[in-house]
């Protein structure tokens, strides 16, 4: 067993969703934590919720906010030992030829960008602590076909690519990182998401949600908290030799439409 006590945990967009659910295990756990969000009310619900969480406002797409937030909290906790690069948007669901570029412009300023300025900012205080852990927050939609989602698809694979890159760049160092792929996480993300996609098609929401579950095998949406004791296994003593690997959590995703 794992005495979390002395690890110091950065989870980004940690205020709502998966990141919330990591968060909380995290903390629960007795891990020294740091979040940050863009929605600044749900940053103070998660303060009430977290006792002792440092918690700050972040867009994780501006390299200036990104930078100060991981030295405010590394100095605030002490160190850092964990970083989960968690934040993303859904972007746009609709064909590629009817997608704004400002569209494009912004799901990659979060979804890549936004995970190479936390994880630039954060790599020296990891170095610092003699190895830790890094968690990239991909998607299965990174690995498949992704039909009107395609810069979130882009952006998911980018994320992939990010995370084996880094895990050879800095196993030297000690530091492990592996990418999440969850599949269709039950929420209300993917609510929004189902919403755009069922009015791009013309189709009902629940028609939306049988053709996305259609293709998982065991016909039913992940909780985020089966994606946060992912982390966990990761990021503690069971995963100190798996590096450099995407993991599925998915419910046997083989294709999507």
């Amino acid at each position: 067993m794992k005495d979390w006590s002395n690890t110091c945990a950065i989870v980004t967009a940690g205020a709502a969703g998966i990141g919330l659910e990591i968060a909380r295990a995290l903390r629960g756990a007795g891990a020294r934590l740091a979040i940050c969000d863009v929605d600044e009310a749900a940053l103070a619900a998660a303060r009430a919720a977290l006792p002792g969480v440092f918690a700050a406002p972040c867009d994780v797409a501006d390299p200036d906010q990104a930078s100060r937030f991981v030295d405010e909290a590394a100095r605030a906790m002490g160190g850092l030992d964990i970083l989960v690069n968690n934040a993303g948007i859904a972007g746009p669901a609709a064909p590629l030829e009817e997608i704004a570029v400002e569209d494009w412009r912004r799901t990659m300023r979060v979804n890549v960008d936004g995970q190479f300025f936390i994880a630039r900012a954060a790599i020296p205080h990891l170095k610092k602590r003699g190895g830790g852990a890094i968690v990239c927050m991909a998607s299965v939609a990174g690995k498949y076909a992704f039909p009107l989602r395609t810069p979130y698809a882009a952006s998911k694979a980018a994320v992939i690519s990010l995370a084996r890159s880094l895990s050879v760049e800095l196993g030297p160092h000690r530091i492990r990182v592996n990418a999440i792929a969850p599949g269709v996480v039950a929420g209300d993300r993917i609510r929004r998401v189902f919403t755009d996609r069922a009015k791009t098609r013309g189709i009902s929401y629940d028609e939306m949600q049988a053709i996305a579950l259609r293709a998982v095998s065991l016909k039913t949406m992940v909780e985020p908290q089966e994606i946060a004791d992912l982390v966990m296994y990761l990021c503690g003593p069971s995963g100190r030799a798996i590096t450099g690997q995407v993991m599925s959590i998915c419910g046997g995703l083989e294709y999507t439409e």
